[in-house]
């Protein structure tokens, strides 16, 4: 019998060991490999739940002031940054042809005015002759009655007392009428001196001029704007939030405001309006927060992030925010158990900044979940746990 030489068989040890490391990294790194996983336990525990929105700073209480009628700007006397008082003239429009329709509206009143005093004498005669004229009338019946005067001359008197009192009757219609024209002359005035009143524009309220948006000069039609005014006391923010991680939200949280200009400063506020009509399209909810104290130098329009605290939750199941999925339709994690892996479905709650996602059912303390996996999962899929994943370099 012939035995292998020592170079054959140093040639198969060779190739054995080849063969089995081939095998054992085919089995462990190649395909066949476990995918690597990060675990996370179920946890109950308390969440500081909070609502992270964009928004900018606004003013709540602004007014756009102009005039109500077209007209040329004749004086501006403010300036943009310039403190005002209520009351304060602020601008003036050229007034073209009140002056002439107030004297027009004035007149128009007094001769009104002429012609019911005019009235009101000539309604007291109407009612001194028909008072005479009945009395003369009642005279003469009596003497009919007694055959002192024949029946036409009765009859006279009693036409003149008729006649007097249609007379009077005509007379207190003309005063009314007259007494009409008089408060149509009168409102025609005060609206001829209200529009006149409106060629001079006043602030309505203490504030600060923030825009002049004409010069003198310029010509403005009805409700154009030529100056805004603001109540710096009413700055606020105008805030954006996802819907989908608005739950909670109420008028009364605590918030917490950083500006674009104070990017190291947390500024303290509150939610003071939820609006009720939310933005569809983007699909965002909005809110107003106002700020505890002011800070100085504010502006309108700055951009603001802005961070409202819900109040805590005490004893809740929670999972890291990375370890839900989405298999077809249904929300859950992959859960762990004797080394193979399942979806289940499961109902979550709010999510935290932290990322932390609260489960309100479908899990229990203290199960498994996959957390993160070098691949895309599937069910009983082997895997295998590791501390962390390790990002592979291009």
């Amino acid at each position: 019998m012939k035995f292998p030489s020592r170079r054959t068989l140093a040639i198969s040890a060779v190739i054995a060991a080849a063969l089995g490391g081939l095998a054992w990294v085919i089995a462990s790194q190649g395909p066949l490999a476990p995918i690597k996983v990060t675990v996370a336990q179920a946890k109950e525990t308390t969440l500081a739940l909070s609502v992270f929105g964009i928004g900018n700073v606004e003013a709540r209480r602004s007014y756009n002031i102009g005039p109500s009628a077209t007209g040329r700007v004749t004086k501006v006397l403010v300036d943009q940054g310039d403190k005002v008082t209520v009351g304060q003239l602020l601008a003036e429009m050229d007034p073209i042809d009140q002056e002439e329709r107030m004297q027009a509206s004035q007149a128009a009143a007094d001769r009104a005015a002429h012609n019911v005093k005019s009235a009101e004498a000539s309604v007291a005669e109407a009612v001194s002759r028909a008072q005479i004229a009945k009395v003369s009338a009642d005279r003469y019946a009596e003497l009919r009655n007694k055959n002192f005067i024949s029946q036409e001359a009765a009859d006279a008197k009693r036409h003149e007392a008729n006649a007097a009192q249609a007379a009077r009757a005509g007379a207190e219609s003309a005063l009314a009428a007259a007494r009409d024209e008089l408060r149509r002359a009168v409102a025609d005035r005060t609206g001829t001196g209200k529009v006149r009143a409106q060629l001079r524009l006043h602030s309505p309220i203490d504030g600060v001029v923030v825009s002049r948006l004409a010069e003198p000069g310029s010509t403005l039609v009805a409700g154009e704007t030529l100056l805004q005014v603001v109540d710096p006391a009413s700055l606020w923010v105008r805030a954006r939030f996802d819907q989908g991680r608005s739950g909670g939200l109420a008028v009364g949280l605590p918030a917490e405001v950083v500006l674009r200009s104070l990017s190291g400063q947390i500024l303290h506020g509150k939610v003071e309006r939820v609006d009720l009509v939310g933005d569809a399209v983007a699909e965002e909810r909005i809110a107003n927060i106002g700020f505890v104290t002011i800070p100085s130098g504010l502006t309108i329009g700055e951009l603001a992030e802005v961070n409202i605290r819900r109040p805590l939750v005490e004893k809740t199941l929670a999972i890291p925010a990375a370890a839900v999925k989405r298999v077809g339709k249904e929300a859950g994690v992959w859960l762990l158990q004797d080394g193979s892996i399942t979806f289940r479905p499961i109902t979550i709650g709010a999510v935290t900044l932290e990322g932390l996602v609260q489960v309100a059912a479908g899990l229990k303390v203290g199960e498994a979940v996959i957390v993160h996996s070098s691949q895309p999962l599937s069910q009983n899929m082997r895997v295998k746990v590791v501390d962390a994943l390790v990002r592979s370099t291009p």
